[in-house]
């Protein structure tokens, strides 16, 4: 990123490695070797990137997959050492804080009370306020990744594994978000991430809506039709990659889950999320 206090903070370059580390988990909840070693060869590739860029400061965050593995702290320490980097894991409240201060300053203060919404591979992160920090945030583990992994089978989709997932991600928003989010009273409503921006983009390409908006009740309809479809036949829609195919559905179930309980009828996407959170965060404290 290009950035300084007081700017727009702007990519300067860009290096993507799609590790899927969810997939990498064994039974004990560790993230198997190949795993590790996959992971070491994605960091050396990104912090070589960053050198020939003549990057002034890395700044290194890993989010759920290693949070919640039973070995995350051991990778993080072996990464840190064989790398010369200092990555730091983000708790599930982090993510959710540095996610809404960028929507705020993509929105502004005019645009008054906010409701974030975030999935990500591993969790969901959900923020609300009328500051530039939230007065209530909470993660949970309803990533795409990981609940695809965890429930979804078959190509196309076996249907009781997609009515099973519906049910269980619904019972733990209504068992574990707690009343102050329920009834956030916010009044604008937005969705950040990959997977909110592509469901988006499907909804403008199956409904002519506009892109830039998510509404409920196109995403009923786009659960049914995505989940009777193999991954290939996802990988070929707009917008859609063919690591995204596969766990677009699970997505789409979580948005649509979360959206009814929070009695949300459409959100706008923001193109701004966690990695811009980061930044700004990085410089106020810089500027302080």
């Amino acid at each position: 990123m290009d950035a300084h206090p007081g700017a727009r903070p702007t990519p300067a370059t860009n290096f993507k490695v799609e590790l899927r580390l969810t997939e990498y988990l064994d039974e004990t909840g560790s993230i198997s070797e190949e795993g590790i070693r996959q992971l070491h060869d994605a960091v050396s590739d990104a912090v070589a990137h960053a050198n020939q860029n003549k990057t002034d400061e890395i700044v290194a965050f890993a989010t759920s997959a290693v949070r919640d593995a039973k070995n995350g702290s051991r990778i993080i320490q072996e990464i840190n050492k064989r790398h010369q980097i200092d990555l730091q894991i983000l708790t599930g409240d982090e993510e959710a804080r540095m996610t809404f201060l960028a929507v705020r300053r993509w929105l502004g203060w005019s645009a008054g009370k906010l409701l974030v919404l975030d999935i990500g591979g591993g969790s969901l992160e959900i923020a609300s306020g009328i500051d530039e920090n939230p007065e209530a945030t909470i993660s949970l583990p309803l990533g795409a990744a990981r609940l695809t992994r965890d429930f979804l089978s078959g190509d196309p989709y076996n249907s009781k594994g997609v009515k099973f997932l519906e049910e269980y991600v619904l019972t733990k928003l209504e068992d574990e978000l707690p009343s102050i989010l329920r009834v956030h009273d916010a009044n604008h409503f937005v969705a950040t991430s990959k997977t909110f921006r592509t469901l988006a983009r499907l909804s403008g390409h199956m409904f002519n809506e506009n892109p830039k908006y998510l509404e409920s009740v196109n995403l009923k309809a786009m659960i049914s039709k995505l989940a009777d479809m193999t991954n290939k036949s996802r990988a070929d829609l707009p917008g859609v990659s063919t690591s995204r195919a596969q766990q677009i559905v699970a997505g789409a179930i979580v948005a649509r889950s979360v959206m009814a309980t929070l009695d949300i009828d459409r959100v706008e996407i923001c193109p701004w999320a966690l990695r811009e959170g980061i930044v700004l965060r990085r410089l106020d404290w810089l500027n302080n």
